[in-house]
């Protein structure tokens, strides 16, 4: 699959280690898709409100909310927090919007939701089922694609093990529906899509090949391995084989070609699991115009 494929899904999870580039690679998408005339929506999973935004430096403002906020032509923010997904859930369980209030301004409850094993994640899955609901008012959805910028590896398998672990354990009621209808959006490949983002180095390749085995455990589809940062090799294998004979160790182009190499092995690991093509590669340092220019390249 191709990234221009993603287009074709409801919500795409860019997943992968801290630090690979996940939040450029979602707001590249993001700047992409939307410049293709598609209603997109990036969702950035937090704790709670406050906490810092790695989408705004990304896309160097505004500053994302728990509302989806339009930042650009046919491109919205949001923040994905586990209080709004709680709120949102009594809200359509409770018979009146006010007992939904009135409950989630309980500090018992409040710390019964944060402390209980899975509740969060399933806060968080529940206001992203609810954005991707969400209706036009000229009709159809909101938004044609939601893009979650998942925080950690772990993360991304959380989403799918919590409603799955609690339509095991809760035979039937609002959380068993919810949860179900969760594991059904999450697990079907046309609705939904992951990206693995990863760097061109053995151990992050090697991280993000045994994440593409996690997901696939759990059902939840992954479509595409992004390497960012790949260096640019202008060489034939004869003319690297020369140079790393003729380069002084410590002269700064031999530290190059070394990463070159280490690059090229990484990629040529990735290739021997996925002989299709399915790994994407990936330059992306800003998500301005040239981000953009480059995803339309990759596409």
């Amino acid at each position: 699959m191709s990234l221009l494929d993603l287009v074709q899904r409801r919500c795409i999870i860019v997943t992968g280690k801290g630090g690979v580039g996940k939040t450029t690679v979602t707001a590249a998408l993001g700047r992409g898709f939307s410049q293709r005339g598609q209603r997109v929506l990036l969702a950035e999973i937090v704790p709670n409100a406050d906490t810092p935004s790695q989408l705004y430096e990304a896309l160097g403002g505004p500053k994302p909310t728990e509302e989806p906020l339009l930042v650009s032509e046919n491109l919205w923010v949001t923040l994905l927090t586990p209080t709004m997904g709680h709120l949102r859930f009594l809200q359509d369980a409770l018979p009146l919007k006010l007992l939904a209030d009135t409950a989630m301004r309980s500090q018992g409850l409040k710390k019964f939701l944060s402390a209980a094993p899975g509740f969060s994640d399933m806060g968080v899955m529940y206001r992203m089922l609810d954005l991707a609901k969400r209706k036009h008012p000229a009709g159809g959805p909101m938004f044609d694609v939601c893009i979650i910028d998942s925080p950690a590896t772990g993360h991304a398998l959380a989403l799918a093990q919590i409603p799955e672990f609690l339509t095991r354990v809760i035979p039937g009621g609002p959380i068993y529906r919810a949860a179900h209808e969760g594991v059904t959006f999450l697990t079907d490949p046309a609705i939904t899509a992951c990206v693995i983002v990863t760097l061109p180095e053995t151990l992050p390749v090697t991280e993000a090949m045994e994440l593409e085995k996690g997901l696939a455990k759990h059902k939840l589809p992954v479509s595409a391995i992004v390497v960012n940062r790949v260096p640019a090799d202008p060489f034939s294998s004869e003319e690297r084989a020369a140079l790393g004979e003729a380069l002084p160790a410590l002269v700064f182009g031999a530290r190059e070609m070394k990463r070159i190499e280490r690059a090229r092995t990484a990629l040529e690991l990735l290739r021997e699991k996925h002989p299709q093509g399915s790994v994407v590669l990936a330059e992306v340092e800003g998500v301005g115009t040239e981000a953009s220019k480059n995803l339309a390249l990759l596409c």
